[in-house]
């Protein structure tokens, strides 16, 4: 027997959110790059990035992209060079979460939703105030 989990998966919702970064993947053979975004309540968003081409060049749109993202999230806007995607561990950045819905593949009477985030700007943490949501969790726990 197996033990279900009590949390219940939802949406992070429209609207601006604070993340921390928490994970990097980047697999350099292949150009693909996975970036685990965590807001404070836990719930969990994965920005990926494709700097490679399936013809084996450069993706300039996606790196382009990634470099806006980096230097957000490093608050370095003038920042040039290489960086160690570690480096973005432990960062924050503020997004606007908008959702496109989209008709599912598998089933077309079912629709799914997919999150984008925008507009990315430097953040210094988590920010606390009487608006802030309900449950606050220890991110580093992740």
């Amino acid at each position: 027997m197996i033990t279900l989990s009590d949390s219940n998966f939802t949406v992070i919702p429209e609207g601006r959110h604070i993340f921390k970064i928490t994970e990097v993947e980047y697999k350099e053979d292949f150009g693909k790059m996975n970036i685990t975004l965590v807001t404070a309540d836990g719930s969990k968003q994965i920005e990926r990035f494709s700097l490679i081409n399936k013809d084996g060049e450069v993706n300039e749109k996606a790196l382009n992209a990634f470099s806006y993202f980096a230097r957000q999230a490093l608050n370095n806007p003038g920042l040039s060079g290489e960086i160690d995607e570690n480096d973005l561990v432990g960062c924050y950045i503020d997004a606007e979460v908008t959702h496109q819905v989209l008709p599912s593949n598998k089933d077309p009477q079912k629709t799914v939703t997919f999150l984008q985030l925008k507009d990315y700007k430097p953040a210094s943490g988590f920010k606390t105030s009487a608006a802030a949501s309900k449950k606050v969790v220890d991110i580093d726990d992740f």
